[in-house]
């Protein structure tokens, strides 16, 4: 029986051996690569958000720092701009990303051509 799916796949969709693309090193160095910088940005979010509240606890977020506004207001106003930040750094690497995995599969199937 055909399988409904198979009907949306793009010729150039070829069933790969994916064993054998875990084996090469220009894969792992690019899944070294992605995930250092997934983890670290990852890392860097959930401290900086975490602190919050916490330091609501203290007094260090009370203070005034402009006028009548307080360092609580800064600090959620830089989640904010954090947040866009990191999100329009992804989506730059993500193309970049998405460029060596093409690239990992280029190889992979121009080798399977010389075998």
């Amino acid at each position: 029986m055909k399988n409904d799916n198979d009907s949306f796949k793009p010729k150039e969709w070829t069933s790969k051996n994916y064993s054998e693309i875990e084996q090469m090193e220009k894969f792992n160095h690019f899944v070294r690569k992605k995930n250092r910088f997934l983890f670290s940005v990852t890392g860097a979010f959930l401290i900086f958000y975490i602190l919050l509240p916490i330091l609501a606890f203290t007094p260090v977020l009370e203070q005034k720092v402009i006028g009548n506004i307080t360092g609580v207001w800064i600090y959620s106003a830089a989640l904010f701009i954090m947040t866009v930040v990191l999100c329009t750094i992804y989506i730059r690497k993500a193309n970049s990303f998405d460029k060596q995995a093409a690239q990992v599969i280029a190889e992979y199937e121009s080798r399977g051509e010389n075998k």
